[in-house]
């Protein structure tokens, strides 16, 4: 079965269109399924204006839909990935709203971190969203949510999710690293680990503090101590010492 979207049959008229070249400002035609197509006077590749990505931006089958895709399209493919990731962790948290609170907060402090960093935005907000995936599991094989049961429960969980999604092999090895080891860093960390740590150390602590506020020296020798990344260590003294 064709995709209808491709299928010539459900074209009207707006399906030939033309736009002007970014570069030279010459006029070049779409037909609305091409993805990109060559200025014929300065040889500038322009993406499709009006086409809709929406389904391309995560259908495994999008390159033997639309061609080779451009990079733009490649990196939307990830963007909007993420998003999804964050309605599959909702959806396998259900009423869990302490984890998906918890999670979800850890991804917003990712995400003011990664771009310091230079982390891979779509690796550290997926990793954020799924880091206690494995607790579930955890619970109901052992009755604990211990760290070292979320990490060992927690990667099949997190593969299966973005397999769902068709994410790559690659993003999912790598995100499965990560949530496996979230709570122990090794000596040699990447930077969307440090992250991701970072930013997870964070948000316990303020949970901790809501439940005993700890004495200022502790939590700025923990501050100063216990943060992989200059970022994450600005973040926490902003946040726990904002008065100060």
């Amino acid at each position: 079965m064709k995709c209808p979207g491709q299928d010539t049959r459900y074209w009207g008229p707006e399906a030939v269109f033309e736009d002007k070249c970014p570069q030279c400002g010459s006029s070049i035609e779409f037909f609305k399924d091409e993805s990109a197509r060559k200025c014929k006077k300065c040889g500038h590749k322009m993406i499709n204006p009006r086409m809709d990505f929406g389904c391309a931006s995560y259908c495994q089958y999008a390159d033997q839909c639309l061609g080779e895709l451009p990079p733009e399209l490649l990196a939307q493919r990830k963007d909007l990935l993420k998003d999804r990731v964050a309605i599959e962790m909702k959806r396998y948290f259900g009423q869990d709203f302490k984890r998906i609170g918890h999670a979800s907060k850890v991804a917003r402090y990712a995400e003011q971190m990664v771009k310091d960093e230079k982390g891979d935005m779509a690796v550290v907000l997926i990793s954020a969203y799924l880091h206690d995936i494995g607790i579930t599991e955890a619970e109901r094989k052992y009755q604990s949510s211990d760290a070292h049961y979320q990490e060992q429960e927690g990667p099949p969980v997190a593969g299966a999710i973005l397999k769902k999604l068709g994410a790559e092999q690659g993003l999912i090895d790598e995100v499965c690293d990560i949530v496996g080891h979230h709570h122990h860093p090794r000596p040699e960390e990447t930077t969307n680990f440090k992250i991701l740590y970072d930013a997870d150390l964070i948000v316990n602590l303020e949970e901790k503090q809501k439940d005993s506020l700890s004495a200022a020296e502790k939590l700025a020798a923990i501050i100063e101590k216990s943060f992989l990344t200059e970022s994450g260590r600005r973040l926490a003294q902003k946040i726990f010492f904002a008065e100060g």
